[in-house]
């Protein structure tokens, strides 16, 4: 085996642990409904794991601006960085961008015409729902719950 083969060989190693450390911190979260009230609060648990939403301005991470990170209340997962939060005027936290991967989709039919509706890809749980009315780069308002979040200052 040649250098030339030898590192392109090792590199191929590499991806595959990296790839396989990717897949291991993402990890689905499965417990049942009774573990899940252990460890939510009743609002906490009508959010994420009902589906629910919070009352309009109810979130006092609206009005949070230190640099940090948003985790999941659920599963600790980061979700939004300090630098993608802006004051949307919804009522709820939001921000034109989320970290890549940590995020999972749906169409929602709730009320009549589909939304985008997300959670987190750890412990699906339910976050909020995205619209194409943010400001640039993305264009997106990622409108989430605050009883879905965790915020966690930078030190």
């Amino acid at each position: 085996m040649n250098r030339r083969h030898w590192i392109k060989a090792a590199g191929l190693g590499l991806l595959a642990i990296s790839s396989s450390a990717r897949l291991w911190a993402l990890d689905k979260i499965q417990r049942s409904d009774d573990q899940w009230r252990e460890i939510l609060t009743e609002g906490q648990y009508f959010v994420l794991r009902e589906e629910g939403t919070e009352p309009r301005n109810f979130s006092a991470l609206n009005q949070e601006t230190r640099e940090g990170t948003y985790i999941c209340a659920g599963c600790d997962l980061p979700l939004f960085t300090s630098e993608t939060k802006y004051e949307s005027y919804s009522g709820w936290p939001s921000f034109y961008d989320h970290i890549p991967e940590h995020i999972e989709t749906k169409l929602d039919f709730k009320l009549i015409w589909p939304r985008t509706e997300y959670h987190c890809a750890r412990c699906g749980g339910h976050q909020g729902h995205v619209f194409d009315d943010g400001p640039e780069p993305t264009g997106q308002r990622w409108c989430n719950n605050g009883l879905a979040l965790k915020f966690v200052p930078r030190v």
